[in-house]
């Protein structure tokens, strides 16, 4: 039996920062911090202004996530900055919370749907999904940790959804109802997470799971126009087939 001997070498796994302090120090983790902030800016999230008398600010958070691909390769650094929901008060800061999403069952008859027509599948996924979700209630959170939005004494008011918020799958959810009605959509009675249009003697089926839309139907052509209207409506990822 061959000798193994101990090489010292140690294999140290990457981890997540324990601290904002820790993250803005490594290069990889700021840019992602960077990246956050700038999505956040660019779709007008939230307005500086003064926390008016008997309200409350929730706190932000930081958190950070390696993802990994199956050979557990770094492959990106994420950053996001949530709210701290727990403190919200229902009736005050979130009233509705809940939000369809397609059950497993619907994604496989939409699967053998697909599969006895010869119909292509696609995916899409939407890229910072709940921070396109519209807030109707009025929710005040506290400065990032480690970027100043204005004066140091003032609060955020969010005019748009956070990830962490309780309310912000709803949001979502109603954002992404109104722009499939307006493409000529109508949304199952039975299943409100799938959506069905006709167009001609052709049709488009899409199932909705949160962020991620199942795409099919007897024609590419409709498939890929719906994909040009969606991406220029909300900022979205093209998968391409589904796999």
């Amino acid at each position: 039996m061959q000798d193994l001997q101990y090489s010292g070498i140690c294999l140290v796994a990457v981890e997540e920062p324990r601290s904002v302090a820790e993250a803005l120090s490594e290069q990889s983790w700021k840019k992602a911090m960077e990246e956050e902030m700038k999505a956040i800016h660019e779709n007008q999230t939230w307005v500086p202004c003064a926390l008016p008398p008997k309200q409350k600010a929730i706190s932000l958070k930081w958190v950070f996530k390696v993802k990994k691909d199956p050979e557990g390769n770094v492959v990106k650094h994420k950053a996001c900055l949530v709210p701290k929901g727990y403190a919200q008060r229902q009736g005050i800061d979130f009233d509705e919370v809940y939000a369809p999403v397609a059950r497993i069952e619907t994604v496989r008859v939409l699967l053998a749907l697909a599969a006895h027509g010869g119909w292509e599948v696609h995916h899409m996924d939407v890229k910072s999904a709940f921070l396109n979700g519209e807030l109707t209630e009025t929710v005040y959170v506290q400065q990032p940790l480690g970027f100043m939005i204005g004066d140091s004494d003032k609060v955020l008011r969010l005019k748009k959804a956070l990830y962490g918020l309780r309310q912000a799958p709803r949001a979502w959810n109603a954002k992404l109802d109104k722009e499939m009605i307006a493409l000529g959509f109508e949304r199952s009675k039975l299943e409100h997470a799938v959506y069905r249009t006709n167009s001609g003697e052709s049709f488009l089926i899409v199932g909705v799971y949160v962020d991620d839309l199942i795409i099919s139907g007897p024609s590419v052509q409709d498939i890929l126009r719906f994909k040009t209207e969606m991406r220029r409506k909300i900022n979205m990822s093209d998968l391409g087939l589904l796999s």
